[in-house]
């Protein structure tokens, strides 16, 4: 195994299925692996007990089980790990969702960190312009009232005038605000409000582009920004063996059965959906987009689409390659879930010196 680095850390997130995708085969559904909070919570378990920093929480409305009510639940059960909880804008009035972050982020001794959804509401459809602009001034309003200060704010969604929580972050500080998008209207919500910049797996050189993009974008608004991956994650003693592995899990999808998957999916439509599928379309014909990223994923789900998949020593040097690009934070997942989290805590979570974001 590869000498471990000591010249720099990023931190490693797992992902807890909330949405109800957790298969041993792609797009058959299982009702061992369905969501509800007790699979769910074992998923997050797993991940404290193999050392993960951080574990995302996502958030569908028409998927799974309620992403705030469960990060309150398990918030006292963590004794160390962080929660990267998603929450979709629109669904709660900002001032009400500060109070509930700030009282999740007590609850959990000050590790909450808070994933911003921008997607339609079932019933609704916003233009990619307003939506965006819903989620902008969303922020802006948690930003400033979990920073502690009272806000009078006369925004085109919300007209506010209100004091801060009582119960504030441990900090005192607003949480790190994780973000993703690849359209014009995303990437400068990006540039203006977020703090880790979330990207979904593409080709080496595209990710260098975004990244790029991004900094360039945020410096016009005298920001910077930091930079994470989702990705999926498939590893074994062997390259052979995870690519068979790759290749399981898709033995039993059927092709209808995978669209009707990807189509369920709030954000189906969205620019970043869109790329996920060119990435697998332009594969190779057993589906990698490059070495050791595999597309096969995407067929049996919407948003993040591609694995990496190999041994130890290569799934750390992709890991790797993304650090020397910018890259700062990991939200890996496998399948099932639970089991691909402690193959990974113990093959390369060792071997990468990895810690929280610090504020």
């Amino acid at each position: 195994m590869t000498d471990r680095v000591t010249d720099r850390t990023c931190e490693i997130s797992w992902f807890s299925a909330l949405c109800d995708d957790d298969y041993e085969f792609l797009g058959v559904p299982d009702a061992q692996l369905r969501s509800s909070w007790e699979h769910c919570r074992d998923i997050v378990m797993q991940a404290e007990t193999g050392g993960f920093d951080n574990i995302l929480l996502p958030s569908g409305y028409a998927l799974g089980i309620d992403t705030t009510a469960f990060a309150a639940a398990i918030a006292p059960m963590l004794r160390r790990m962080a929660l990267l909880m998603a929450v979709r804008i629109g669904e709660t009035w900002p001032p009400q969702l500060a109070r509930q972050i700030a009282t999740i982020d007590r609850m959990l001794g000050g590790r909450l960190t808070v994933n911003i959804i921008s997607s339609d509401m079932p019933g609704e459809t916003l233009g990619s312009a307003p939506r965006y602009a819903r989620t902008l001034e969303a922020m802006q309003i948690l930003k400033t009232l979990l920073n502690g200060e009272a806000i009078d704010h006369d925004g085109e969604f919300w007209k506010l005038k209100v004091d801060p929580p009582r119960v504030g972050m441990v900090s005192g500080k607003a949480p790190l605000l994780y973000f993703g998008g690849l359209s014009p209207d995303a990437r400068e919500v990006a540039a203006k409000a977020c703090d880790v910049f979330l990207m979904w797996p593409d080709k080496k050189e595209t990710v260098a582009a975004i990244i790029a993009d991004m900094r360039d974008r945020a410096a016009r608004h005298g920001r910077t920004i930091r930079f994470g991956y989702r990705a999926h994650v498939i590893v074994r003693d062997t390259e052979a063996e995870a690519r068979t592995y790759a290749d399981r899990l898709l033995s039993k999808l059927d092709a209808d059965q995978g669209a009707a998957i990807r189509a369920k999916s709030l954000d189906s439509t969205s620019a970043g959906v869109a790329a996920q599928a060119a990435l697998r379309e332009n594969a190779s014909d057993d589906g990698y987009a490059e070495e050791n990223l595999w597309t096969g994923v995407g067929r049996a789900r919407s948003g993040c689409g591609a694995a990496i998949v190999g041994d130890p020593d290569q799934v750390l040097a992709k890991l790797r390659m993304y650090q020397d690009m910018g890259i700062e934070a990991f939200i890996l997942s496998g399948y099932p879930h639970a089991a691909e989290a402690d193959l990974f805590a113990r093959h390369v979570l060792p071997n990468i010196e990895h810690a929280p974001l610090a504020r």
